[in-house]
């Protein structure tokens, strides 16, 4: 059986002027950036990893028609006025552009029955897509109770979640908690429309969301990408290429009325 491809947003946009000149390389250009982490993850998983670059929203439908399931890493922050809130001082850097094409994608990817997996920014990503919020900065919201940006290297996992025994999350890492780094300083606030909370930290907020129906799609807030020596994390990437393989998407049969609603 071929390996079902697997597109993996980038994020990361640097431009050209915070490019390093190396002696005999390149000219300075724009650039993207995408941890090879996932792209390995995907791999090990089954799948074949396709880096996506951020691409006008018209070309968005010609891209999903080559792709079987869509993984949403991390990155920066999204713009707030993507889910119609005001910025935040601590909030970080945005890239517009980057959110316009990755929020089409998720909401195309979704509507056609895609499998999807979104990664730190990538699970919240989705819930705007969804048309759910996020908090922008948790020191505002959980007072320092749970350390969400480790000070550690990211193979090392700092703070536990309780995942819901019911849920397809739990199923995938075997059930009961599961231990997991962390390096965000914004969560999701409000639920996406077909989203539940499945995982939480000790404080309270949402570690993982899923779809209410039966398609994979599934957003993890630590990064598992660089985990996956552990069984467990390994098994996040494994559901979705396993999803991926499933010729059963038909997207006359998934009508999403409310998808470009944002």
């Amino acid at each position: 059986m071929s390996r079902p491809l697997i597109g993996v947003t980038a994020s990361e946009i640097r431009c050209k002027e915070d490019t390093q000149r190396v002696p005999q390389g390149e000219p300075a250009q724009t650039e993207m950036t995408l941890g090879l982490a996932y792209m390995r993850a995907v791999e090990r998983a089954g799948g074949i990893p396709v880096a996506l670059s951020p691409l006008a929203t018209m070309n968005v439908d010609s891209l999903l028609d080559r792709l079987d399931g869509l993984l949403l890493t991390g990155g920066p922050d999204l713009d707030p006025a993507c889910y119609g809130a005001e910025r935040h001082p601590e909030l970080g850097p945005t890239d517009h552009g980057v959110d316009t094409f990755e929020l089409e994608l998720c909401r195309n990817a979704y509507q056609r029955g895609m499998p999807i997996l979104g990664i730190c920014r990538g699970a919240q990503l989705l819930n705007v897509a969804r048309h759910g919020t996020l908090h922008q900065h948790l020191p505002d919201v959980n007072g320092g109770a749970v350390e969400h940006r480790q000070a550690e290297p990211a193979d090392q996992m700092v703070h536990q979640v309780r995942v819901a025994p019911d849920s397809g999350l739990a199923q995938t890492t075997g059930g009961g908690p599961v231990k997991v780094n962390s390096f965000h300083h914004q969560a999701i606030d409000r639920l996406g429309l077909g989203l539940r909370a499945v995982a939480w930290a000790d404080d309270g907020l949402m570690e993982a969301v899923e779809g209410i129906d039966e398609r994979f799609v599934m957003g993890v807030q630590w990064h598992a990408e660089t985990l996956v020596r552990h069984a467990e994390h390994l098994a996040l990437f494994e559901r979705l290429v396993e999803a991926a393989r499933i010729p059963e998407r038909d997207s006359g049969e998934q009508e999403d009325s409310d998808a470009h609603a944002i």
